[in-house]
């Protein structure tokens, strides 16, 4: 890895979520980031591979394989043991930053008494 803590983007973040399971290819990716969300990201074919594309730069995501498909080339992208550790960092990192919102708000709307 080439930096040390790189920040996620949200589409970045469902992008490596999306690897965790294994290899996938550019429109699987895509599906599978959507289903995560229930449909709320829909990551775009441009912006799925400039990310791909600085993931793998950064040492967070590498190429599995190619194939060609009805004579179209498809790449493969598999998660890196140092995409694992990032993405765990940010899962955790998120998970903290919810804590502190939720255990605050639990006595919003409370009247006082």
């Amino acid at each position: 890895m080439r930096r040390r803590n790189p920040s996620l983007t949200e589409p970045q973040y469902f992008i490596l979520a999306a690897l965790m399971d294994g290899p996938l290819h550019g429109y699987g990716i895509i599906k599978a980031a959507e289903q995560a969300t229930d449909g709320r990201l829909r990551i775009a074919v441009g912006t799925l591979y400039g990310a791909l594309e600085r993931l793998e730069r950064a040492g967070l995501v590498a190429t599995d394989r190619e194939e060609t498909v009805d004579g179209r080339a498809r790449r493969y992208y598999r998660l890196t043991e140092d995409g694992a550790a990032v993405l765990d960092r940010e899962a955790l990192r998120m998970q903290q930053a919810a804590a502190v919102v939720i255990g605050r708000s639990r006595g919003l709307g409370a009247a006082p008494a």
